[in-house]
């Protein structure tokens, strides 16, 4: 194991000064609510570093990051905690009865390492002779949650999982679990084990984004690699799935990229890392559910007519769309599904830089900035300490399909949902889509763009920028540019509030080990509460005709080319509508369907 010297101890602090003082723009926010001054601490460190054993270096610098309680902001240990992770050969969740403390329970053993009393289910009372409560409370201190509900999440992971590129190793070699089997008090000892995860697991690397998604990232890259890390571990069988679906739809893998094979694509998604579907019984009806296990995605485009085409294959009478875990990924992802449920048109969150000269040196060298340019150089006039908001496209992109999902929709989520599903959550509760069921108080609250190290010296390249290259794959992470929301929230920051829900189911016993039957059932009985609505449109043989069905919807509005060009009423049934004359060529037909003067559906047609 390679150890850094001195020189590069200086540049590793050197850029994590110029990161955080000059580019960082929720310094203000975290100093104000968590009382932190990374500044003071890394010039400290700087002064400090040469006397300093390397782990001790490499604790401190993770420790001033962790201390400002932003998962987007990371010190990236270099090779080799980089590609290791620490584990044990199990997983531990949460559940609740009576509203009282968590019970914390077994709920994943790595295959083998099973026995008569140790196994899925079994209660967890102590962890190294300290009452599990406690265990948990310690360890989510050193968590970088930007909330209460957030930093217990994360302390929990962190129990059994630990990816070392952001957290240095375990303080002890083994722990000795203390839990029930049946009504008998037992204890074992797990060793910490290390492994570096094979790249053909699944999933993209979470620390090296390609450039589709330098610019648009939004991610937790410490609960993704904690995600694709449980999948190797507990889920063979998803490897598998992933493996074997890649072969079969990428030509480069030797599938011919279009024919399906023996793969059920009914059943199993094109994306197995990013989603998984079913339809679900429960007392109130059977409903559509989908997974989103990652927004992680080189490819927005792809992504959402993934989504689409997986809408397609499930009941349309509702639909339970499930994002808890999710640590983000690809903002544009996350932000151009909205439109598939929802007949508004979206409005995507604003982007902020911080007012900096440095800020105002990468807009004014990067053309793709040029809208935030005028507002940073402004700021020395007006003492504004942010920029004005922009979306990050055109916000035709966030409309370009239209709804495609008529039927209710709830979003459920979690205190482990982050950045771009941070982002995802708030324009659903923003656009008034569908109501939000969570099994926590607030999503993680990330609101940010956030951009790597690697990046920054891409867009200020040369001997006189102040990013330099970093030693032994040593890097950084840093939130560049905050998100604010729309709608009736309109200003308010994601960071550190997150997304409220509506409603909260405390995770049972049933929920942990039955996938999640009662929170489904929570679920379903708040879409069977909800008025839903259908509408479809197709031509007939003659062009001047098209055929509409509808139900729950009582007058229909007529665009063409985006211009309105009637209205009509209808009753629940199929209706024969009369176009006006068209242009030559291709027209883009969209019928909105209201129900009393809401606008409730809509639909799109090629005519």
């Amino acid at each position: 194991m390679s150890v850094l010297s001195a020189q590069e101890r200086q540049l590793l602090v050197d850029q994590a000064l110029a990161l955080i003082e000059k580019v960082y723009v929720h310094l203000p926010l975290k100093r104000a609510m968590h009382a932190v001054d990374p500044l003071q601490r890394l010039k400290l460190l700087k002064h400090r570093s040469a006397s300093l054993p390397d782990g001790a270096f490499h604790a401190e610098m993770t420790s001033i990051f962790t201390r400002l309680r932003d998962l987007h902001t990371n010190y990236i240990l270099p090779h080799p905690y980089r590609t290791r992770v620490a584990y044990l050969p199990f997983r531990m969740e949460e559940f609740f009865e009576n509203e009282e403390k968590p019970i914390y329970v077994i709920s994943e053993v790595k295959p083998g390492m099973e026995d008569t009393s140790f196994k899925k289910g079994v209660l967890v009372t102590h962890w190294n002779g300290t009452p599990i409560d406690r265990a948990v409370e310690l360890n989510a201190d050193r968590e970088a949650g930007s909330n209460v509900n957030a930093r217990h999440a994360r302390g929990l992971a962190a129990m059994t999982l630990r990816p070392l590129a952001m957290s240095l190793p375990p303080d002890e070699k083994w722990v000795v679990v203390t839990y029930l089997a049946g009504r008998r008090t037992k204890e074992r000892r797990f060793d910490w084990s290390v492994f570096a995860p094979p790249s053909s697991g699944g999933g993209h690397d979470p620390l090296a984004p390609g450039d589709d998604l330098a610019l648009a990232l939004g991610l937790d890259a410490k609960a993704e690699l904690e995600r694709q890390a449980r999948k190797l571990l507990f889920a063979p069988e998803a490897v598998a799935i992933f493996r074997h679906v890649n072969k079969q739809v990428d030509p480069i893998l030797g599938g011919s990229g279009a024919e399906e094979g023996d793969v059920d694509f009914t059943k199993i998604s094109k994306l197995p890392d990013e989603f998984s579907f079913r339809t679900v019984s429960t007392p109130s009806g059977k409903f559509g559910y989908i997974r989103i296990h990652t927004f992680y995605v080189p490819d927005d485009t792809a992504f959402v007519e993934e989504f689409v085409r997986i809408l397609g294959l499930l009941p349309q009478n509702g639909l339970i769309l499930d994002v808890r875990g999710n640590g983000g990924g690809n903002i544009l992802a996350g932000e151009r599904l909205l439109q598939v449920l929802t007949p508004q048109p979206i409005v995507p969150e604003k982007f902020h830089f911080i007012n900096s000269p440095l800020t105002l040196l990468i807009c004014q060298k990067n053309p793709a900035f040029a809208a935030w340019k005028e507002s940073i150089a402004r700021s020395i006039e007006t003492g504004e300490e942010f920029s004005n908001g922009f979306p990050l496209q055109p916000i035709h992109r966030y409309n370009d399909l239209g709804q495609k999902y008529h039927g209710p929709v709830v979003l459920v989520i979690d205190a482990r949902c982050y950045s771009t599903t941070d982002i995802f959550c708030a324009g659903f509760q923003d656009h008034g889509i569908g109501p939000i069921l969570g099994t926590s108080g607030a999503t993680g609250a990330g609101g940010a763009n956030v951009w790597a190290h690697e990046l920054l010296l891409s867009l200020l390249p040369g001997e006189d920028s102040p990013f330099q290259p970093l030693p032994q794959q040593a890097s950084f992470r840093v939130a560049v540019r905050r998100c604010t929301r729309v709608g009736k929230r309109a200003g308010d920051l994601v960071e550190d509030l997150g997304v409220v829900p509506d409603a909260i189911h405390r995770m049972t016993k049933r929920d942990i080990l039955k996938e999640n039957v009662d929170l489904i059932a929570h679920a379903g009985q708040m879409l069977a509460d909800m008025q839903g609505q259908s509408l479809t449109a197709q031509t007939t043989k003659d062009p001047s005709v098209i055929q509409v069905s509808t139900q729950n919807i009582n007058r229909l509005d007529l665009y063409i080319n985006s211009r309105p060009r009637g209205s009509t009423d209808v009753k629940d049934g199929t209706t024969a509508i009369n176009l006006p004359a068209l242009q030559p060529g291709k027209n883009t037909l969209e019928l909105r369907g209201f129900r009393h003067d809401q606008w409730v559906a809509s639909t799109r047609l090629q005519v």
